[in-house]
């Protein structure tokens, strides 16, 4: 029996899920469910876990591509979002093989046999058509809300190799920034980017190249999805405790970038006439981090009157 991974990063076990995605995400659990209703009893051989749609770098540039303090182990079977488990206390050392061993134990739990010994390999081909179970990624809004909501490195980077997959057939932190590149540069827009969060000091960008980018995307198909994405001012996630009692208060919906010595702040606010402005700040030599967004806040409630 094989359980192959396709870079989800919200699988996890419904304990994990409830305490770090307020229960959204695919469940383990239910995949031993369908394999008890397909009437599997008993495996004659062992499960083996398939993480290959994804390179072997756990990490990206930043951290020599081993496991970031940032950022969980990645992998093609993302497992508790890199963690050991819902106390968020540690990094799995192979969330493909605490899948792995996890998936086996739901399976005995059900009553189905199965030897408690795994071993990781690719799936072969001959089985793709065999499936007996499956669980599904939420939405891809619903990702990019996770994603930008609260500044989510491991999705940030696990989505980009899953770019890479998707349209370059290899599941790489490279391939899935060259696409992002070749996209940026279609709105108009140059971007060098290394990974996907922004933590690689390499990543590089103008101020108008991400108003143009913004721009652009604004008016697309997923325009709205992409706007809902991001934090509001004053009220959520990452802009939950700023610009309260300013205009830019319900009316901004931008995306932070903190590093050492670097501040940023982009994204659209809404006049009160209807008007939507697309901005962003980027500030470098930061030595005082909170005077730094007090100064993009003052920005962003001035285009709020606007």
């Amino acid at each position: 029996l094989y359980l192959k991974g396709d870079g989800d990063p919200s699988l996890g076990t419904k304990v994990f899920l409830s305490s770090y995605l307020a229960g959204e995400g695919s469940a383990i659990e239910n995949l031993a469910n369908q394999a008890k209703k397909a009437g599997i009893k008993r495996v004659t051989g062992r499960l083996w876990g398939d993480d290959t749609i994804f390179d072997r770098l756990g990490g990206v540039a930043d951290s020599g591509y081993a496991t970031s303090p940032y950022i969980g182990p990645l992998s093609g079977l993302a497992f508790n979002a890199g963690f050991t488990g819902s106390s968020l206390s540690s990094f799995s050392s192979n969330p493909a093989k605490l899948a792995t061993k996890t998936l086996v134990r739901q399976l005995r739990s059900r009553g189905i046999k199965i030897q408690s010994q795994i071993a990781m390999a690719k799936t072969p081909n001959k089985t793709e058509s065999m499936s007996i179970a499956r669980v599904t990624s939420p939405t891809m809004t619903w990702m990019a809300r996770v994603t930008n909501l609260n500044s989510n490195n491991f999705f940030a980077e696990t989505l980009l190799k899953g770019i890479g997959a998707a349209v370059r057939g290899t599941g790489t932190t490279k391939a899935g920034a060259s696409v992002s590149e070749r996209y940026a540069a279609k709105q108009g827009s140059a971007i060098k980017q290394t990974d996907g969060s922004g933590l690689t000091i390499s990543n590089r960008s103008t101020a108008a190249n991400v108003v143009r980018m913004l721009s652009r995307v604004r008016d697309r198909p997923f325009g709205d999805s992409f706007v809902e994405s991001l934090p509001v001012a004053g009220l959520d996630g990452t802009l939950r405790d700023r610009m309260r009692g300013s205009a830019a208060k319900g009316r901004c919906h931008a995306k932070t970038g903190t590093l050492t010595g670097v501040s940023a702040l982009s994204g659209y606010c809404f006049n009160k006439s209807g008007q939507k402005f697309a901005f962003s700040i980027l500030m470098n030599g930061v030595y005082n981090l909170a005077a730094a967004q007090r100064g993009q806040d003052r920005i962003a409630a001035l285009i709020a009157r606007l």
